[in-house]
């Protein structure tokens, strides 16, 4: 079996919610059985958002193949988790964190990547880095990129063959 730990793998929302987690690493998650993925990357049009302050920030990013659910946490200065780290190098963190929050808005183009995470049996990113898009491009440029990801390196392409023989 194939593995991209640590790699953010380029992928389509159809890809995405298709991803199922490995019994051995709750980390890990398959796709379609062959590859094992860790982190992801999507862009899209951000189509919700629901922000509970100093806690987390909840949005969905549309790629036109479906809707990726992402969270980005926003309680670092009060997490638990990163009482271990300075005092300095959190509130630099949270500083990110709320900067990337603001970015995100309805309607913005956006490149998000991050932690592939299950929450109540769904797949979603926990997003570590956001990205404003402003060519309008991009959401082309990322197709093309997953599907030739998809092709050459991440195994077979989950296309009807009506679409197959489109792209070919």
């Amino acid at each position: 079996m194939d593995a991209l730990h640590n790699t953010h793998a380029k992928l389509l929302a159809f890809d995405f919610v298709s991803l199922t987690p490995t019994a051995s690493d709750p980390t890990a998650f398959h796709r379609k059985g062959k590859l094992l993925l860790t982190r992801a990357e999507t862009v899209g049009v951000i189509t919700t958002r629901e922000l509970k302050p100093n806690k987390f920030l909840k949005f969905a990013v549309d790629d036109g193949t479906g809707c990726i659910p992402c969270v980005l946490w926003l309680n670092h200065l009060t997490s638990p988790y990163f009482s271990r780290r300075s005092p300095p190098d959190v509130r630099r963190i949270a500083d990110v964190a709320a900067r990337f929050a603001s970015q995100i808005q309805l309607g913005v183009v956006a490149r998000v990547r991050g932690r592939i995470t299950a929450y109540r049996g769904s797949v979603q990113i926990t997003v570590s880095d956001v990205i404003v898009e402003r060519d309008p491009n991009v959401e082309i440029l990322h197709w093309l990129d997953c599907i030739k990801l998809a092709r050459k390196c991440y195994g077979a392409l989950n296309l009807s063959p009506h679409d197959q023989n489109r792209l070919s």
